[in-house]
Formats: structure tokens, sequence, C-alpha cells
């Protein structure tokens, strides 16, 4: 805790899952989360001057080890911070490997609840150990953000580099570099200056939801790909499938029968792009053609790229009971 607040300084949560901006060397000298968020807001001075932080630990794992179940979590707990009251802003630290599918969740689950106090996620590509630690910055840039009238209602987001970004268009990109995340698809809604936000667009409209429902598995396209893949997915019981089609959403023709016996099944099927950018809208004819692939009926999930789409697909599932009612929510990704 930072103090108690005043007129000056906002009620800000930090919930802390873990990540490289908690790392530390473990004694074979690989990294993993070892630094509490107390322990992460001692290190940064800086934030006695920003806000009345209080912190909690929902888990302190990697980033590729948060599954959708744990995503809700933070979606959840995020939500009934704000939907109490108990707090102006939310902060989420998150390893950098999934931080862009635990903000999409987040954006469906809690995103009309911005308007209340914004949802700022933190990471970092270097643990706080390593020469030119990424970390201490953009946390004490996700608190400057959380603690912003300006902020609200913008949708849950991410700040890397004094540089902000929404849930719906960022994606790591970099494997080991500090600029990893880029927004493809519109980029950043706004940066950092003289440590204040500014934004300079709006975020894109979500679907809303309160849950997940579903074994949802992504499937990429590749070339000679064969209907044996979903085949299988269909043989152990799958409840719909994401795959990520080659060029604005298509697959190789011999692969087709695949996708339609999925949907004959009564199984939703989402086409989109391996593409980092364009949006999934093939004038393809042909077996495998997006618009072949649209006339088996098909779904679409706007310019969500394959791991965000399936988390859309999961919580679609929760929220509807018909094809016409998911196609219809999943209409609503702007």
């Amino acid at each position: 805790m930072t103090g108690p607040p005043t007129a000056d300084r906002l009620r800000v949560a930090l919930l802390a899952t873990g990540g490289t901006i908690a790392c530390i060397a473990g004694p074979d000298g690989r990294m993993v989360p070892g630094l509490t968020p107390e322990e992460l807001v001692a290190s940064v001075p800086a934030l006695k001057a920003v806000a009345s932080i209080r912190t909690e630990t929902l888990r302190n794992v990697s980033g590729f080890d948060m599954g959708p179940e744990r995503m809700v979590e933070v979606a959840r707990r995020a939500r009934e911070l704000l939907l109490a009251s108990a707090v102006d802003g939310v902060v989420v630290t998150h390893g950098t490997d999934t931080t862009e599918e635990t903000m999409y969740m987040c954006e469906m689950l809690a995103g009309e609840v911005t308007a209340r106090g914004p949802i700022v996620f933190a990471c970092a590509m270097r643990a706080s150990t390593e020469s030119g630690a990424d970390g201490p910055r953009n946390l004490l840039n996700a608190v400057r953000i959380a603690s912003s009238l300006a902020a609200r209602g913008r949708g849950v987001l991410l700040t890397v580099n004094d540089r902000i970004h929404c849930a719906s268009w960022v994606s790591k990109l970099n494997t080991l570099h500090v600029e990893t995340f880029q927004s493809v698809r519109g980029g950043p809604v706004g940066s950092m200056q003289g440590g204040e936000p500014v934004f300079v667009l709006d975020s894109p409209s979500s679907p809303r939801g309160r849950g997940i429902r579903g074994d949802v598995p992504l499937v990429k396209a590749y070339t000679g790909m064969q209907t044996d893949v979903f085949d299988w997915h269909l043989d152990r019981g799958v409840d719909g499938l994401v795959v990520e089609g080659t060029g604005a959403g298509n697959v190789p023709s011999p692969a087709a029968p695949g996708i339609a016996r999925l949907v004959d099944a009564g199984l939703p099927v989402i086409v989109t792009s391996r593409c980092p950018y364009g949006l999934p809208e093939s004038p393809y004819g042909g077996a495998g053609g997006g618009a072949s692939l649209d006339d088996l009926g098909v779904l679409r999930a706007g310019h969500l790229n394959g791991p965000k789409a399936r988390l859309a697909l999961m919580v679609g599932l929760h929220e509807t009971s018909t094809f016409a009612q998911l196609g219809a929510w999943l209409s609503d990704i702007g």
C-alpha cells in the first residue's frame, strides 16, 4: 500500500498475475516469477505521488501458463472492484506471451465497467534484474493511466514503451524486443506525453459476456492440409473451432470437406487469417476459397486474430444458444 487516497491521488488496485515484470533468476539462472506485487510497487518510488495502491496476487505464473479460466478470474475481479466502487482504476501485471488474450477476455467480460475506472495492463520484456529493465516505467505509466479520467470508458488498455494500445488491436510480434507490442489493425490509441495519457483514437466495440463455455481448439492452415485434423477434432467432441486461414481466410481445397462436416454437425467454425494485417474477407471460390467457406456456413470474427477469435467463440458459446444468435453476437466486434 502506498498510502491513503487524497484529492490528487486516486485509488488503484494492482492485480498481479506474474510474468517477466515479476521475474527473478532462479538457482539455475533461469527467469521465473518471484517478486510480490508489494515489491513491484516498492521498486518504483514515483508511484507514491500518483495513486494510493492496493495490491492483490491472483496468480504468480508466466504468461504461457495463463489459461482461459485464469483469464476469466482476472476479468471478474477487475469488474467486481470497479462495480463496488472499491477503487478508481485497476492495473493488471501480466506475462507478455498472452497479455493480448487476457486483455481481450477482460474486454469482453469487463470492458463496459471501464466507464467507472480504467483497466490497464502492464508487462515487461526484461526482468527487473536485467540492464534496461522496462517494467518499472511501464508500471508507472499504467498507474498513471488507471488514475486518469481521460482513460475512462475506453475499454481495456495496455501501456508499453510510452504507447497505449487497446485490447482488440494489440498483438505481440517479436520474441525479444521491447517494442514487441504493436496494434496492427488500427495503431496505438494513445501515448504518454509529459507523464499524462493523450488519446488519439477510440477503441473499437466488442461483444460482451459473463463467462466461457466449451472446448474450442485453434487450427492454423498450411499447404497440403487435408481433412484429418478437422475429422480428429470432430471425433473427439469439440464445441467449436477456429481456423487461421491463409491470406484473406482460405484453406487448401482438400481440407474444406472437413470444415463442412464440422458445420453440418452443428458446430460453429470461425475462419480468420494467419496474416497480421487486413481483414479475412476472401472473394475466392473453389472448395477452399473464403467465399465458398462462407457458403458452408462458417463464421467470421472481424479483425480478430486466431487466439482472440478463439476466446470470443468461448464467450459467445456461453452467451448464445443458436447459430443465428452467435453470428449476431460476433457482429458486435468493431
